[in-house]
């Protein structure tokens, strides 16, 4: 059965895109710890981060540090925090968390945001990232 994530990548449920590529994809999250948390996830299914190929795992990287970009400049932040937990959805995924404190980034903490703003904050990061240019 595919993942809640490859159903959001074949556009079989909604999600909140800020960002994609050939391999790759970026998302908000829908239980974020704070407003502009993103999710970059690879478009191939595997379950585990680190089965990820070595090529993939620097692709993200990269994918992921302009996503990062551009979501430092839309969401006001000291520093972008990344971690993988990885048990919640059985599909490997990078969260990029905006903080301005160690606090900021805690597995479990939930911060509401409604739909509107979701919308709001998704359209703020698709267009910083799409101004950071590439590397």
């Amino acid at each position: 059965m595919a993942s809640i994530f490859t159903r959001i990548i074949n556009r079989e449920i909604p999600g909140h895109i800020v960002a994609e590529n050939e391999e790759f994809i970026a998302f908000l999250d829908v239980r974020p710890m704070h407003e502009g948390h993103t999710l970059c996830v690879p478009k191939r299914e595997v379950d585990y981060y680190y089965d990820l190929t070595d090529d993939e795992l620097t692709a993200l990287t990269l994918f992921s540090k302009r996503v990062a970009r551009g979501l430092k400049k839309a969401v006001p932040c000291k520093r972008i925090a990344n971690g993988v937990l990885g048990l919640e959805v059985p599909h490997a995924h990078l969260h990029l968390v905006p903080i301005r404190e160690e606090g900021d980034f805690r597995f479990g903490k939930v911060v509401p945001v409604t739909d509107e703003r979701m919308e709001e904050l998704r359209r703020e990061i698709a267009d910083a990232i799409d101004s950071t240019g590439q590397d």
